[in-house]
């Protein structure tokens, strides 16, 4: 529901300031949804992995338990979820409103796996630093996750934008997916100011620096973390 929540007001939102002749010539729903899907999945990993359970947690203390299975459980948990919505908003769409036709479908939801790899690297970083500070990692979890709203590009194209302005989003890994996965979806659309290789290199680099951090805390963690959150 939160889904199709998200693409109704976007539609709306697209319809009444009339930015639909930016869109690329296709089905401009699913032009939407390329963007909404990327952004949910990514989203919403993020904040399950920073929310997952760490060495402190009582859990813990049970021996098959480690905060590896933790993360793990909650990025696969989040993917899912997001995998289930989105075959089943685009079956309701495709059997009940107009046949659906994506160029190129598996690398199409291979940009939506990257956005999650993304975000789990990313949740990941939060979740090391959370332990230390819990309250400020709280805060830049949520600024972070709102900021995608626009960061994400998810509402206009790569390729229309100036260059001062896409200085402002090609930092992001999720902006890449997006524009990458629309190449993918649409047939008129060929991605030139983006690359998936940029966003999987960011993902390897933060999962990296995430797992030496777990170690880190790991070994220095204390039960008494636990009561000062």
């Amino acid at each position: 529901m939160q889904a199709v929540m998200f693409v109704a007001v976007f539609y709306f939102m697209f319809s009444v300031l009339g930015m639909r002749g930016s869109a690329i010539r296709g089905d401009f729903l699913l032009y939407v949804m390329s963007g909404i899907f990327l952004f949910l999945t990514h989203t919403k990993t993020v904040g399950a992995v920073a929310g997952a359970e760490g060495p402190a947690s009582p859990m813990m203390q049970h021996a098959p338990m480690n905060t590896m299975v933790a993360i793990l459980s909650a990025a696969l948990g989040s993917l899912y979820i997001q995998t289930v919505s989105l075959f089943l908003i685009l079956f309701v769409y495709h059997v009940a409103f107009t046949p659906l036709e994506i160029e190129q479908p598996i690398q199409a939801y291979g940009m939506i796996l990257l956005s999650w790899v993304t975000g789990a690297a990313v949740g990941l970083v939060f979740l090391v630093l959370k332990p230390w500070a819990p309250g400020v990692v709280g805060i830049m979890t949520t600024i972070y996750q709102r900021a995608n709203m626009i960061a994400s590009g998810k509402m206009f194209l790569a390729n229309t934008l100036p260059s001062f302005m896409l200085a402002m989003f090609d930092w992001n890994p999720l902006f890449h997916c997006i524009d990458q996965a629309r190449g993918f979806v649409f047939i008129n659309y060929n991605p030139h100011y983006s690359n998936w290789e940029y966003a999987a290199w960011v993902a390897l680099i933060l999962v990296v620096i995430g797992l030496m951090g777990e170690f880190y805390t790991r070994r220095h963690v204390s039960i008494s973390w636990s009561a000062r959150r």
